[in-house]
């Protein structure tokens, strides 16, 4: 059987809201210390694409989407934060970094899904995610994320975020209710992450040139 991986193609967020990202994961992990860390294999990103894919197509894909990154060129782009949200499982939500879609953000996700369909599988298992001895699961959620990922999380369902980590339900609400400064921010790079639990961007595959 050929084997499978769960990619993300991700834009890389600057400086100003890696800078916010990880004060929130703090915050998170002060209420919550059994939650991640935004650390070297818990990348800060904005999710615009994930899908299963398999492993030999893996080089085809890098050339793919990079070819429509350079047409894109996203480093210009002025993106802007504008509210937390979360996705509760049971008692533990995964919270986040919302960011206004803008329709450079969805011509890039559409030009991408594109260039990837060729190469993509409908489905995996929880083997497709990066994991660890001491991090061993996928819960199912996840899995099914990706599986339904277009075109459940495209177009006008597109929630482009940056994810800040996991807390208890009653805390998130807490938050989600305080005030929220919007703030600006832009790309910084693109890269292919295979991902981890919760959609976490694990390990990085490569890092895409957005330059021609």
């Amino acid at each position: 059987m050929e084997s499978t991986i769960a990619i993300d193609i991700a834009l890389e967020p600057d400086a100003t809201m890696l800078r916010h990202a990880q004060a929130d994961n703090a915050r998170l992990r002060g209420a919550f210390p059994n939650g991640f860390g935004l650390d070297a294999t818990h990348h800060p990103h904005v999710s615009v694409l994930q899908r299963y894919v398999l492993v030999k197509d893996l080089g085809s894909i890098y050339n793919a989407a990079g070819a429509v990154m350079v047409k894109a060129n996203p480093l210009p782009w002025k993106l802007t934060a504008l509210k937390y949200y979360y996705l509760p499982g049971g008692p533990i939500g995964l919270a986040g970094i919302v960011v206004r879609p803008t329709n450079e953000l969805l011509a890039l996700q559409q030009a991408l899904i594109e260039a990837v369909a060729p190469f993509t599988v409908e489905t995996g298992t929880g083997a497709a995610f990066f994991t660890t001895p001491e991090e061993p699961d996928i819960n199912q959620p996840t899995i099914d994320y990706v599986a339904a990922f277009v075109p459940h999380a495209t177009g006008a369902h597109f929630n482009p975020h940056v994810t800040i980590g996991v807390g208890p339900v009653a805390y998130l609400d807490k938050i989600l209710a305080e005030p929220f400064d919007d703030f600006t921010f832009s790309p910084a790079g693109a890269s292919v992450y295979q991902l981890g639990d919760y959609g976490t961007a694990r390990k990085a595959l490569k890092m895409l040139e957005l330059q021609p």
